[in-house]
């Protein structure tokens, strides 16, 4: 849902994106032999990463019957006043639909400040499911890359979450649907877009304790602010990572097509390598133009993952960039980010980087380098031999993973 707080709305202007198909089970259907909530950061007052509290029920009417302000350290607004801020809800005010409900503009008179409000579906338990999870870890997780929240409203049996509101709209319209007449954004802007996005999930996995594991991981749920400074949004289907000796958290498979790794889609094990696998899907998509799955297209190429380091391909990079980014950087940088994209969407989870690793070489490509001759090789158009032996071992590791 990532993608409602965009300041962008659904008008016929817009370029049509091809329908996409799965067999992943909606986001709105119920986890039903889950715990609404296995765990969750703890406020107020804003605590330490490592703070956790466990809260666990076996319907949604526990919202009601514990009170989110128990957990959470934001204001809770009367469902006149978001009425107001939205002119009631008004069709001019929308800004996106999701799987949950609708996000409004909004504006606050009360803290003159403009926001998104969320306004979610008052049909299906999942429902709930997302708003208790969303509200609990974003009203206790504090970064720079993380969407804030500003405040919630349940009174009237309602679920509405109020954020703060993303001028410039979601990572996937900026890459996918253009409006007439808007520029593309240029090489420096995106890779500065992936290493803050990048950050955020590093916060997530490293800092707080134990990890939370975003799982939904994708274009749509990278917001831009002023500047196009993102944060990762949409936190309905978060989960926290394993403890002690287990190294997995077993859940139902739910996700969006093309971004779920495939260890995920067999078996349900969840771990933080899961959350690398899609922002790697996230840096080819920047990287090449083409959204994650495509079925409009044949079969070989409706995978983005898969299409995008196909051994046929090789080091070819001119033929799977996206043609905005032509003449933008050297051959060398350009290898180097795709090298790294590939290895977060390895076949074989022990090939994935860490986050940490994966931000520390976004660092870098976005940078001048200090050594030119040897972080630049090869010429303005074609990797050097030693960059393509290089795609070609980590194609080679993808083969045998598969």
């Amino acid at each position: 849902m990532g993608s409602c707080f965009s300041s962008e709305g659904g008008g016929s202007s817009r370029r049509n994106v091809r329908a996409v198909t799965s067999q992943i089970p909606r986001a709105e259907e119920a986890e039903s032999t889950e715990p609404v909530i296995s765990g969750l950061v703890h406020g107020p007052p804003p605590p330490s990463p490592s703070s956790v509290i466990t809260v666990e029920a076996s319907h949604a009417e526990f919202i009601t019957n514990l009170g989110l302000e128990r957990y959470i350290d934001v204001r809770h607004y009367k469902y006149d006043d978001l009425c107001v801020a939205t002119g009631g809800f008004r069709a001019d005010r929308l800004l996106g639909h999701g799987g949950f409900g609708q996000v409004y503009k909004g504006f606050l008179d009360s803290t003159n400040q403009e926001v998104a409000i969320k306004r979610l579906d008052l049909q299906g338990q999942q429902g709930d499911w997302e708003f208790v999870t969303e509200a609990v870890m974003l009203g206790n997780l504090h970064h720079p890359n993380l969407v804030k929240l500003v405040g919630y409203c349940d009174d009237h049996r309602q679920r509405i979450l109020v954020y703060e509101y993303m001028p410039f709209g979601s990572l996937y319209s900026h890459i996918h649907d253009l409006r007439p007449g808007q520029q593309p954004l240029d090489w420096s802007t995106r890779i500065q877009i992936l290493l803050g996005a990048a950050k955020g999930l590093e916060y997530l996995h490293n800092k707080v304790k134990p990890p939370i594991i975003n799982r939904d991981v994708k274009c749509a749920n990278i917001l831009l602010g002023e500047g196009y400074h993102p944060k990762l949004s949409d936190f309905g289907l978060a989960k926290l990572g394993p403890t002690g000796d287990r190294t997995h958290v077993s859940t139902r498979v739910m996700g969006t097509p093309g971004y779920c790794a495939p260890e995920y889609l067999m078996t349900g094990k969840l771990t933080v390598s899961t959350d690398v696998y899609s922002f790697g899907v996230v840096m080819l998509e920047v990287l090449t133009g083409r959204t994650a799955r495509d079925e409009g297209l044949p079969e070989s190429e409706r995978n983005l993952a898969r299409w995008a380091v196909n051994p046929v391909l090789g080091p070819d990079f001119n033929s799977v960039v996206d043609p905005a980014l032509q003449g933008q950087c050297s051959a060398g940088r350009l290898y180097h980010a795709f090298l790294l994209a590939a290895r977060c969407v390895s076949e074989l989870p022990t090939k994935r980087p860490a986050i940490a690793e994966v931000v520390k070489t976004l660092d870098r490509i976005s940078k001048p380098s200090t050594k030119k001759r040897q972080f630049e090789r090869g010429g303005p158009s074609t990797p050097a031999r030693t960059s393509s032996d290089g795609y070609q071992a980590l194609v080679q590791d993808q083969v045998e993973g598969s």
